[in-house]
C-alpha cells in the first residue's frame, strides 16, 4: 500500500552486458519484471537490427504453433494446462525446437492431405452407390411396366419407358450427383436450352454426405437425364460442367450395374477402414502435441521477447559488449543485480555483467505497485489520467471514497447485499474462473469484482443508515414518536399514513439511521429531500476541501513553495469561507435549531437564502433570518476573506516568478561577465513551473519565460477554481437526486408489483404471488441492480475524476511498462 500514496522512486540505469550472456541475462529480467528498457536504436529500421533473424525465426515457430492449435481445436481435443511456466530455453535450441515443429507440421499437412483424398474418395464411391441404386430402380420400374404395372406416369415418362422397353429408340443417357439447391435452375436450364427434348429424372439423396475439405454436411441429389443425339449430349455436358453437376459412367445393362454395384461397395468397406485408421493415427498425433504445444508457446514468445529487447540494445565499437538503458525501481536495484548474476551463471560467461545508475534530465516512468485487491482502483485512475512522477495517487483515497459515494446513491440495504453476494462468489472462486471465456462483459466484472464487494458492503451500511431495504424499514431500536397520540384515520384503499408534528416527538432520537415511521409519514419525501440533499453538500465540500489539503503534500514533495503561499492558502480560504460556512451551517442548524424555533416569520430561516444573502445584503441579517449572535460580522468577515483570496491567487504567483525570472536573468549576465553567483537567494520554487518536465522523448530545451502566458495560465487556474467550486458543490447534488430516483423507483416497483401479488386473496393468490414475484425479482435485477448500479457508477465516477482529482491531480505521467514474461503471455504489453 506504501507505494499507492506516491509512485516507486525511479532511476536510469546502464546496462552493459557481455555478448555471450546477454541472452541469459536479459531472459532472467524478464522473469523478474521489475526493467523497462529504452529504445536506443529508434532510427533503425526493424528490418535492420542485428537480431532481425532471429525475429524472424520466432514468427516461423510461431506460424506453425498456431497451426497445430487450430488443427487441435478443430478436431475437439483439450489444450491441457498445468500453469507451469517453462524458462526460455538456450539459443542453441532453438535449432531443435524449428526442426521438430518443422516436422510435426509436415506430418499433420501430410496426414491432412491424406486424409482429405480418402474423403474425395469416398464421396465420389458414395455417390456413385447412389447413382447405381437410382438407375436400377428407374430401369426397374420399367420392367414393371413392360409386364403391365399400374404405376401412374405422366404422358412422357409412359413414353420414354416404352422406348427404353422396347429399344426403337436410340436413346442416351448420362448420371450424376448436383447440389439440391440448384436443381430447380438446372432443369429450367436443360428445358430452354434442349427445347424440351430431354428427360430429366432426379431423387434426393437421403444419405448425409460431407465435403472432403471443410467437412460441412452437403444436400445433394442423383440425377438420370434421357436425350438423343450427339448435339444434345454435347449442350447437356456443357450445362452440367456449368452447374458443377458431377457425372458418373453407368452401365447400360442390369448385369453391369449389379456387378459394378457390388464393386463400389467392397470398396466403400475398403476405403471406411482405412479413413478410420486415418483419423485415429491424426488424434494420437494431434493428442501428443496438445500437450505440448502450451509450453512450446511459452518459450517461444520467450524467446522472441528476448531478441525483440536485444534489439533495442546498442553494440560497441568491439562487437563483444552490448549497452542498454533501462528504468528500474530503486528499491528493487538489488533484485536487478541477482537476476543478472543468475543469468552470467547460466551463461558461462567470465565477465560480469554491470549496472550502472546515471542521472538524467527525463521524466520517469510512475509505477505503482498493485495486487488484485487494488488493480481496480488504480485502473479507475489510470483511465482518467497516469500520475505524474511521484505525485498523490488518488487511488488510494478512491478505495473508500468511490464505493462510498456509490453507495450513497445506490443505498438499500437488500439490494447491497444482493451486489455484495455476487462480488463475493467471484472472489470465492477466482481460481476457478479466471480461466473461464464469458465474454468482455463477464470479464469486466471479474476484474472489478472486489470494487463491486466494496459497493455492495457500502450501499449495505448507507441502506442501513437509510433505513431502507427494498423501499421497506425495520423498526430495529423502536420509533421515537409517540405513536398513540397520533391519530390514525385508515383511508379506503387500506393504506395508513401519519402526519408527523413536533408535538409527538420523544427526546431522544433514533438510535442509528431514519426512524421507521418516516415511512408512513405524509411528510416523509419533503424530510429525506431536506436531509439527503444536505448530506450531498456536506460530502461534496468535505472531498474537494481534502482535494485541496493533498496539493499541499504535492507542493511541499516538489519543493513548489510558492504554490503554498500563491495557490494552496488562498484555495483553503475561499472554498472554506464560503462552502466550508455553509456546511458548519447545516451541522449548526442541525444541532442548535430545534423544532421550537419560531422567529417572526413563523419558520426555521433557509441555508440557502442565508448563503445569497451573505454577497447580496453584505453586513446585514434580518431578524428573521438570524440564527445566532454575532451572525453579520461573521459572515461578513467570511466574504472579505475570499474576495481577498481571488486577486491573491491571481497575481502573488505570477508577480513573484517574473521577479525570479529578472533576478535570474541578471545573474547570468554577472556571471557571463566574470562575477560569480554566491550570493544569489535561494528560491521558493526550487522545482516548479519554470522547470520543463521533460518526457522521454522530449528535448532537453527549456521553453523560453513569457510574461504573458504566465498570467493566462494563472488567470485561467483563478477562474477555474473559483467557478470550480461552485460548479463543483451543485454537481455534488447528484447524490441526492439518484439517491432519490433509487428510493422512488424501488418503492415503486413494490407498489405495482409484489404489493398487489401479496393482497390476492383464495387460492389465486397463492399462485399470483409466486409469478409476481419473479416478475419483480426480474425487474429489481434488470432495472435497480444493473441500470441503476451502472448509472450510480458512472456518477461516482465523474465525481472522483473532476470534482475530486481536479483539486490537485495533474496526471501528466506515462505508465511504466516493463519487460516481464507474465505480461507478455497475458497480453498485456506490446513487444
Amino acid at each position: 500500500m506504501g507505494s499507492l500514496f506516491r509512485s516507486e522512486e525511479m532511476t536510469l540505469a546502464q546496462l552493459y552486458l557481455q555478448s555471450d550472456s546477454a541472452y541469459y541475462c536479459i531472459s532472467e529480467l524478464g522473469e523478474l519484471g521489475l526493467v523497462q528498457f529504452r529504445d536506443l536504436n529508434p532510427d533503425v529500421n526493424a528490418f535492420q537490427r542485428r537480431y532481425v533473424n532471429d525475429v524472424r525465426r520466432c514468427d516461423e515457430m510461431e506460424r506453425r504453433l498456431r497451426f497445430l492449435e487450430k488443427e487441435i481445436e478443430k478436431a475437439d481435443i483439450e489444450i491441457s494446462d498445468n500453469g507451469d511456466m517453462p524458462d526460455a530455453p538456450p539459443p542453441a535450441n532453438m535449432i531443435e525446437l524449428e526442426t521438430q515443429f518443422d516436422k510435426l507440421e509436415l506430418e499433420i499437412r501430410e496426414i491432412n492431405s491424406n486424409q482429405e483424398r480418402l474423403n474425395r474418395n469416398f464421396l465420389e464411391l458414395t455417390e456413385l452407390r447412389h447413382i447405381l441404386w437410382q438407375t436400377a430402380n428407374f430401369f426397374a420400374e420399367a420392367e414393371v411396366a413392360m409386364v403391365g404395372g399400374d404405376i401412374q406416369r405422366t404422358d412422357d415418362e409412359a413414353a420414354l419407358l416404352e422406348d427404353v422397353r422396347t429399344g426403337s429408340s436410340p436413346l442416351s443417357f448420362v448420371a450424376g450427383v448436383i447440389g439440391r439447391e440448384r436443381v430447380p435452375t438446372f432443369e429450367r436450364l436443360l428445358w430452354r436450352a434442349c427445347r424440351g427434348n430431354v428427360f430429366l429424372k432426379y431423387q434426393e439423396i437421403d444419405g448425409e454426405l460431407r465435403d472432403p475439405v471443410t467437412g460441412d454436411p452437403m444436400r445433394k441429389c442423383v440425377f438420370i437425364l434421357f436425350f438423343q443425339g450427339d448435339q444434345l449430349r454435347s449442350r447437356v455436358k456443357k450445362i452440367c460442367e456449368g452447374f458443377r453437376a458431377t457425372q458418373y459412367p453407368c452401365p447400360d445393362t442390369a448385369a453391369e450395374r449389379r456387378e459394378m454395384a457390388m464393386g463400389v461397395a467392397t470398396r466403400i468397406e475398403d476405403l471406411s477402414t482405412v479413413l478410420s485408421q486415418t483419423r485415429d493415427h491424426r488424434y494420437r498425433v494431434l493428442q501428443a502435441i496438445a500437450k505440448n504445444i502450451r509450453a512450446w508457446m511459452i518459450k517461444v514468445k520467450k524467446i522472441k521477447a528476448i531478441y525483440h529487447t536485444l534489439n533495442m540494445l546498442n553494440v560497441d565499437v568491439t562487437q563483444k559488449c552490448l549497452i542498454g538503458e533501462c528504468w528500474c525501481p530503486v528499491t528493487d536495484l538489488d533484485e536487478i543485480q541477482y537476476a543478472l548474476r543468475r543469468g552470467h551463471e547460466r551463461s558461462g560467461s567470465s565477465v560480469m555483467p554491470i549496472l550502472n545508475v546515471m542521472p538524467t534530465p527525463m521524466n520517469p516512468p510512475t509505477y505503482n505497485k498493485v495486487n488484485k485487491f487494488t488493480t481496480g482502483f488504480q485502473n479507475i485512475i489510470d483511465a482518467y489520467g497516469v500520475a505524474s512522477y511521484r505525485e498523490v495517487n488518488p487511488a488510494l483515497f478512491s478505495i473508500i471514497t468511490f464505493p462510498f459515494l456509490f453507495a450513497v446513491m445506490f443505498g438499500d440495504m437488500g439490494h447491497g447485499l444482493l451486489m455484495f453476494l455476487f462480488a463475493l462468489v467471484m472472489v470465492i472462486k477466482e481460481k476457478q474462473l479466471v480461466h473461464l471465456k464469458g465474454g468482455e462483459i463477464f470479464g469486466t466484472f471479474y476484474n472489478g469484482r472486489y470494487i463491486i464487494l466494496l459497493m455492495g458492503a457500502f450501499s449495505m451500511y448507507t441502506g442501513f443508515i437509510y433505513n431502507d431495504c427494498f423501499s421497506k424499514s425495520f423498526n430495529i431500536f423502536g420509533s421515537s414518536w409517540n405513536l398513540d397520540q397520533i391519530p390514525i384515520e385508515p383511508p379506503a384503499d387500506g393504506t395508513v399514513t401519519l402526519d408527523l408534528d413536533k408535538n409527538f416527538a420523544h427526546h431522544n432520537p433514533y438510535p442509528f439511521g431514519l426512524d421507521p415511521i418516516w415511512q408512513v409519514a405524509s411528510n416523509k419525501l419533503t424530510f429525506t429531500n431536506s436531509y439527503k440533499m444536505k448530506m450531498s453538500v456536506t460530502l461534496g465540500v468535505i472531498q474537494m476541501m481534502f482535494g485541496v489539503i493533498l496539493g499541499l503534500f504535492n507542493h511541499v514533495y516538489f519543493r513548489r513553495y510558492i504554490n503554498i503561499i500563491g495557490s494552496f492558502i488562498p484555495e483553503v480560504l475561499f472554498l472554506g469561507g464560503i462552502f466550508g460556512y455553509l456546511v458548519f451551517m447545516i451541522f449548526f442548524k442541525w444541532v442548535a435549531v430545534s423544532s421550537s424555533f419560531r422567529p417572526a416569520t413563523g419558520g426555521a430561516p433557509s441555508l440557502l437564502i442565508m448563503l445569497i444573502n451573505m454577497f447580496l445584503s453584505f453586513g446585514n441579517v434580518a431578524e428573521a433570518e438570524k440564527f445566532y449572535d454575532g451572525q453579520a460580522q461573521v459572515q461578513s468577515f467570511l466574504v472579505v476573506i475570499a474576495v481577498l483570496a481571488v486577486p491573491w491567487m491571481l497575481l502573488m504567483k505570477p508577480i513573484y516568478l517574473i521577479m525570479q525570472h529578472k533576478k535570474k536573468t541578471a545573474s547570468e549576465a554577472y556571471v557571463a561577465f566574470g562575477g560569480d553567483n554566491e550570493d544569489a537567494t535561494p528560491s521558493l520554487q526550487d522545482d516548479g513551473d519554470q522547470v520543463i518536465q521533460h518526457s522521454e522523448h522530449s528535448g532537453n530545451h527549456e521553453e523560453p519565460f513569457s510574461t504573458g502566458d504566465t498570467f493566462v495560465h494563472q488567470g485561467i487556474h483563478t477562474i477555474e477554481f473559483c467557478l470550480g467550486c461552485i460548479s463543483n458543490t451543485a454537481s455534488y447534488l447528484r447524490l441526492w437526486a439518484l439517491s432519490l430516483a433509487h428510493a422512488e423507483l424501488s418503492e415503486v416497483l413494490w407498489n405495482m408489483m409484489f404489493h398487489l401479488g401479496l393482497h390476492m386473496a383464495g387460492g389465486l393468490g397463492y399462485i399470483a404471488v409466486f409469478i409476481v414475484f419473479a416478475i419483480w425479482a426480474a425487474l429489481t435485477i434488470a432495472i435497480l441492480l444493473i441500470m441503476e448500479g451502472l448509472s450510480a457508477f458512472l456518477h461516482a465516477l465523474r465525481l472522483h475524476w473532476v470534482e475530486f482529482n481536479g483539486k490537485f491531480y495533474a496526471g501528466e505521467g506515462y505508465k511504466f511498462q516493463p519487460f516481464s514474461f507474465a505480461l507478455i503471455l497475458e497480453g498485456g504489453s506490446d513487444d
